[in-house]
């Protein structure tokens, strides 16, 4: 057939694309012959190829249909003015014409689709500022484009995420005013149906019927004429195009006074074009805000990391008569685990271990809050179970839920005689001359009752003892295969080194639970503090 070509009408315009090829591929891919826009169009939709002197259009197993004048087809010869369709919803008029014959183009749609060339800038525009501008620009950009196209008085972008219900996003005002969502009165009942429905609703009069009574408050106000459209995210899950996921993101609400043009058939098709790619756009906007959220966490939590390591002590600690050498390893960035060591009035040395119950933000904050009360009340001298009360007091009475911390604080005095309270924490391990000791003592953990009783309990070290104090992350490292690292292994290490440096007790108990537990994520921090007793000089 000579001449042959296909009159098209859509949301990026209306064209001519003459058939030269004995193929020409017709769907939404920027590589075909023929490229169309909306949500019923596929990647590879159809084609028209030539057959003994004429054309014939191929659907290409498409998931919404091929149809030519109306009628659903697989493969079809075409003749002169055959109106073709490529899915219910797709917005495009496709007519095919031959030398035979006149255009057949409905010369008032051509003119509307003119109107919307802005409209398919505005679209290519969608697509870069998805991956690069944050949500409220694209909210904006859409909602005003929507508002002029559809000459609607003012209009409104619901969202949601997770299952969660529709939460106002942003309102606007003809003029790209911007409108307060708590002001925005209007029933709720359109936008939930349409949302839980993904069909486009579009209500000619809110007079009409029953609806009144539903919508009396938007009555109120003088409004009748509604549109409204599902913000679909539509991901393609392979290359055939026979399968995807469409998942319904938020709504498009648009109302008016006026009827204008919000009521006309093209204004239905170009919203339905700009709802399908404004959802890829928000949708990529959304994520692109999360990751920036995600950034800014994430360097907050740094900062907050940093902080918590300045306010535990330089690890090693050394005295006329003692070594110490102490480290919290967090499993997160920041973490519940924390030591302490003082030097106190009339010679002893202090030291503090602890753990806050959960982790995160909210127990790096209670660390925070025990290590400034422990080091107001141990520099003035206080024994271990005043210090330990005063610390549970003020924990108790400032009504922090759920949250409390066990912990142990010991005096070593120059003679080898330790006096330390025990708050609920696990019992220090001590080797040397006399064998193994586990310090059994203990008391209620602090933050938990205001009247908890805290007492004194004293050991006597000789010179060579050996100490360790350690939090649960220690002996409950896991590796792989789920076993924990246990107390034996940390008994073990001990028992092996506890004539070296406080420093090399310490590296060995470490490298030894990291060695154990390799390769497997780690929920708790890992803290642990040696302290040896080396006598008066």
């Amino acid at each position: 057939m000579a001449n042959a070509r296909l009159e098209v009408n859509d949301g990026l315009g209306q064209r001519v694309v003459p058939i030269t090829k004995a193929q020409l591929c017709i769907g939404r891919r920027t590589e075909s012959d023929l490229r169309l826009v909306g949500s019923d169009v596929s990647r590879e939709h159809a084609e028209i190829v030539e057959v003994d002197g004429g054309w014939v259009l191929k659907d290409k197993g498409s998931r919404y249909g091929t149809y030519v004048n109306g009628e659903s087809i697989t493969e079809h010869k075409l003749v002169h003015g055959d109106r073709v369709q490529f899915g219910r919803a797709s917005g495009a008029d496709v007519v095919f014409l031959t030398g035979e014959g006149p255009a057949h183009t409905d010369r008032s749609h051509a003119s509307a689709v003119n109107d919307l060339r802005q409209l398919a800038a505005l679209l290519e525009g969608l697509r870069a500022l998805g991956s690069g501008r944050v949500l409220d620009e694209v909210l904006a950009l859409v909602l005003d484009a929507a508002i002029d196209v559809a000459g609607a008085e003012r209009g409104f972008i619901m969202l949601s995420s997770a299952g969660s219900p529709l939460e106002m996003k942003l309102a606007r005002a003809r003029g790209r005013i911007t409108l307060p969502g708590t002001g925005f009165n209007t029933s709720r009942k359109i936008p939930e149906e349409v949302f839980a429905t993904g069909e486009l609703k579009i209500v000619a009069d809110l007079l009409d019927g029953d609806l009144a009574n539903v919508h009396m408050g938007t009555v109120a106000l003088g409004i009748r004429h509604v549109a409204c459209i599902p913000l679909r995210m539509v991901r393609y899950l392979d290359r055939a195009d026979m399968a995807s996921e469409t998942k319904n993101i938020g709504v498009l609400y648009l109302d008016s006074r006026e009827k204008g043009s919000l009521l006309a058939p093209h204004t239905r098709t170009a919203l339905d074009t700009l709802a399908t790619e404004a959802g890829v756009a928000i949708e990529n906007a959304r994520l692109y805000r999360e990751t920036l959220d995600k950034a800014r966490l994430e360097h907050e939590l740094k900062i907050a990391a940093e902080i918590q390591k300045a306010l535990l002590p330089e690890g090693n600690h050394n005295g006329p008569f003692f070594q110490a050498s102490g480290t919290s390893v967090q499993a997160r960035s920041i973490g519940g685990d924390f030591f302490d060591l003082i030097d106190m009035p009339g010679g002893t040395f202090g030291f503090l271990v602890g753990d806050v119950a959960g982790k995160g933000p909210a127990a790096a904050l209670l660390t925070a809050k025990i290590l400034g009360i422990f080091s107001a009340f141990a520099s003035v001298g206080d024994d271990p179970a005043q210090t330990v009360d005063h610390i549970n007091k003020v924990l108790t009475r400032r009504a922090i839920d759920a949250r409390y911390a066990t912990l142990l604080y010991g005096q070593l005095a120059p003679s080898g005689k330790l006096m330390f309270c025990n708050g609920g924490h696990n019992p220090p391990l001590v080797f040397g001359r006399q064998g193994l000791r586990r310090i059994e003592a203990g008391g209620m953990p602090v933050g938990l009752f205001e009247v908890a009783p805290y007492a004194n309990d004293s050991v006597e070290l000789e010179p060579g003892d050996t100490m360790i104090l350690y939090s649960d992350g220690v002996t409950e490292a896991h590796n792989v295969a789920g076993e924990e690292f246990g107390e034996a292994r940390m008994v073990d290490v001990l028992q092996s080194f506890h004539t070296e440096p406080a420093t090399v007790v310490l590296d060995k108990l470490i490298d030894a639970v990291k060695t154990f537990a390799k390769g497997a994520e780690q929920y708790d921090d890992v803290t642990a503090l040696v302290v040896q007793y080396t006598g008066p000089k």
